[in-house]
């Protein structure tokens, strides 16, 4: 039988894949994409992921280990400084590596355990990690519209 970390894992990881699939087609000019006016581009989209990604493994899982300074987050827009595709891959390749390698620690009474931030209040480690498997698609679709319909 599985356990509820595996069952998790198996769970984000394949959501994560709608966003994962997309680096693969990416240009470097795909990453200054917006849709009209839109605070984001479609490189920021990606370094928000991955400044999330770090966040939640830092914040709500508690790896001190994690050193993260989420630009995205702080400046809340794109400000032009996101186009470089390989800086960008290994930025979200390693925060995949950082979440995982700390969500994998958790045992099954962990995931009842409650925490509180900010951004979200007081929820399970399931719940809170339930936020960032949604908000990875999310912003996987955002991209995938950005990419087929934005302009430079």
């Amino acid at each position: 039988m599985k356990s509820k970390t595996d069952i998790l894992l198996e769970l984000w990881i394949e959501s994560r894949t709608r966003f994962t699939n997309q680096l693969e087609n990416l240009t470097e000019s795909d990453l200054r994409k917006k849709l009209g006016a839109s605070p984001n581009s479609a490189g920021f989209l990606i370094r928000h992921i991955g400044d999330v990604e770090l966040l939640f493994a830092k914040n709500v899982f508690g790896d001190s280990s994690v050193k993260v300074t989420a630009k995205t987050v702080i400046e809340k827009r794109d400000t032009s400084e996101w186009t470089d595709l390989q800086a960008l891959k290994n930025y979200v390749s390693e925060s995949f590596d950082k979440l995982k390698a700390i969500v994998e620690k958790q045992t099954d009474a962990d995931w009842e355990t409650q925490i509180t931030t900010k951004e979200f209040g007081t929820k399970t480690k399931a719940e809170a990690f339930g936020r960032i498997i949604s908000h990875t698609a999310y912003h996987a679709g955002q991209l995938a519209i950005i990419n087929k319909y934005g302009n430079i």
